[in-house]
């Protein structure tokens, strides 16, 4: 099906056309004609996107999907249909699965449950065995296999020989290690933020020490071995800080943020919901603040939405034993609208950059090029709630609220999905 969007605005700073006003024609899987007052061919499906933006479609790097193993809270069907529905045309996949995604069967296997999706979903194959952090994993095989990155996903490397290894190990075939930064001997078993909120809901605190020892320790790794590292999820004005130095330094460095830690506050946990656990945890308004100032200056190169589905039963129970994060590829459009971002930084951070962080084609747009994008409405209103829930799993703060920012349509692999 020939498409035809009319009257939107370019949100591509890779496109000659960025910030302009033009109507999309797409034919065949390919744009083949941007301008101003197209006309509508016969047996073209017309779309009318005026007061819209067209990015390139969003990709997420950091993404729990259940599959396989934990299927009850999500499948690679349902978070597909999740992340189309929040503007995502691709999810990199982290391996935290049963059995664990640690050789290359288990990357095919992702492979093959993905085949023919409008959402590409990418492997992230295991650093260690098991998530143990003691063997190191069929590297080579996984990437020869499609994985696209190397992670123990929520859990952090703590033994430093083990990530030296790791890291002059990947440098030979040029692999990326994506890292948690907690150091597990400083954190403990705390969970919340180290600070006045954390003593007066009486609960030990997590200092954001524990964060920036590990990112520091990571740093000096990287460039002893002069190989690249991805810092998942900083949460930490000190992390922004010490992140900025290592890149003036020439330090082949990384790193995102969560949309959530743009928006959300330690405050938010005075009442004990558990849908506002999140690791790293939710810190205070001087971290929030650094972390946009960093993103805004190019420190952080880019945003995730940190989904993590889990079964009602792990949310819905007291804070200290619920399991952490939030169902998000949904929302994180109307956080980073909620953070401030306009749509040509949110098309930068959200689309462009963390395609080049795992070294995928990064979709433009322009006259010529493979179709695959996203289309949405800054202001427009939308109820998420268990209708419009696309995910399996339901644990959001955000569940029945009124949401700023909607995501209207989606294209990619001669396919798309309208929403609204």
């Amino acid at each position: 099906m020939n498409l035809l969007i009319t009257g939107v605005t370019i949100a591509d700073p890779s496109s000659q056309f960025n910030g302009q006003t033009c109507d999309v024609r797409v034919e065949q899987g390919k744009i083949t004609a941007l301008s101003a007052q197209l006309k509508p061919q016969k047996g073209e499906e017309v779309f009318e996107g005026k007061g819209a933006y067209l990015s390139p479609g969003f990709f997420d790097l950091n993404c729990s999907v259940g599959d396989p193993g934990f299927e009850t809270r999500e499948d690679i069907r349902t978070a597909t249909a999740a992340a189309a529905a929040g503007g995502f045309t691709g999810i990199a996949v982290l391996p935290n699965t049963q059995p664990v995604m640690h050789s290359k069967s288990e990357v095919e296997y992702v492979l093959n449950r993905s085949k023919n999706n409008l959402v590409d979903v990418y492997p992230i194959g295991a650093i260690s065995h098991n998530l143990e952090g003691k063997e190191l994993a069929e590297l080579y095989d996984m990437q020869q296999a499609g994985a696209v990155a190397f992670s123990d996903g929520l859990k952090p490397i703590t033994d430093d020989g083990f990530m030296s290894r790791a890291l002059q190990y990947s440098k030979g075939f040029d692999g990326l290690l994506m890292v948690y930064p907690e150091n597990k001997s400083i954190a403990g078993k705390a969970q919340v933020n180290e600070s006045k909120t954390s003593v007066l809901l009486g609960m030990k605190g997590l200092p954001a020490l524990a964060e920036e020892m590990q990112i520091s320790r990571d740093i000096f790794l990287a460039g002893y071995h002069d190989a690249p590292v991805h810092i998942n999820t900083i949460s930490t004005a000190g992390s922004v800080a010490i992140i900025k130095k290592a890149k003036k330094d020439g330090i082949r460095i990384t790193c995102d943020v969560a949309a959530h830690q743009l928006v959300f506050t330690e405050e938010l946990l005075n009442d004990f919901d558990s849908n506002y656990k999140v690791k790293p945890p939710l810190r205070g308004k001087a971290d929030v603040k650094a972390l946009l100032a960093g993103l805004k200056d190019g420190t952080i190169d880019a945003v995730s939405a940190q989904h993590r589905p889990h079964e009602i039963e792990f949310k819905d129970v007291e804070f200290e034993i619920a399991a952490y994060g939030i169902v998000a590829l949904q929302t994180a459009l109307p956080l980073l609208l909620k953070a401030g971002l306009d749509a040509g930084q949110i098309a930068a951070k959200l689309a462009i950059a963390p395609r080049r962080i795992l070294n995928l084609p990064v979709p433009v747009l322009a006259i010529g090029e493979e179709a695959n994008f996203t289309l949405f409405r800054t202001q427009d209103q939308w109820l998420y709630n268990a209708a419009s829930n696309r995910s399996k799993s339901a644990n959001s703060p955000l569940l029945n609220e009124t949401l700023t920012g909607r995501v209207v349509l989606v294209y990619n692999h001669k396919q798309y999905q309208v929403y609204g």
